[in-house]
């Protein structure tokens, strides 16, 4: 396997815990936005992620994998309900619906992505690296 295509994974790898921190950062800012319905109410998102077979620079063969966001959906939990009934959003029983957000397991994988981060820079530091080295050998 080439240093490219070490990079090449390296950076969809990149991209994805890119997108999942963005999913996070929103479900987090939206963890208490309050509606008087459960489905105006905002919906947690996660991101749904495939390894799908890298190919090399000229599109033919396998070399590994890379990481592909394939989409980002909803969550299908039930959204948290509160009785307020002084709330100008409360229906007319009083209720209102918070989304389905759980701070703790947000923060838990903010803390997995933000590591899967600094590793694949890791894996990119060592690559340049090792081209160094290589290039130094030719001295």
């Amino acid at each position: 396997m080439s240093f490219k295509q070490i990079s090449q994974i390296a950076g969809s790898a990149l991209a994805a815990q890119t997108v999942r921190m963005n999913t996070v950062a929103s479900n987090l800012a939206n963890a208490q936005s309050a509606a008087g319905t459960p489905e105006a109410a905002y919906h947690a998102r996660k991101p749904v992620f495939a390894a799908l077979p890298a190919t090399d620079g000229v599109g033919q063969g396998s070399t590994g994998m890379r990481v592909q966001v394939l989409d980002v959906v909803q969550s299908t939990e039930p959204m948290r309900k509160a009785y307020e009934p002084d709330n100008p959003l409360a229906n007319e029983q009083g209720e209102v619906f918070y989304p389905n957000v759980s701070p703790v397991a947000e923060m838990t994988d903010m803390m997995a992505t933000s590591r899967a981060f600094e590793v694949n820079i890791e894996v990119l530091g060592r690559v340049k690296s090792m081209q160094q080295s290589l290039l130094k050998l030719g001295e």
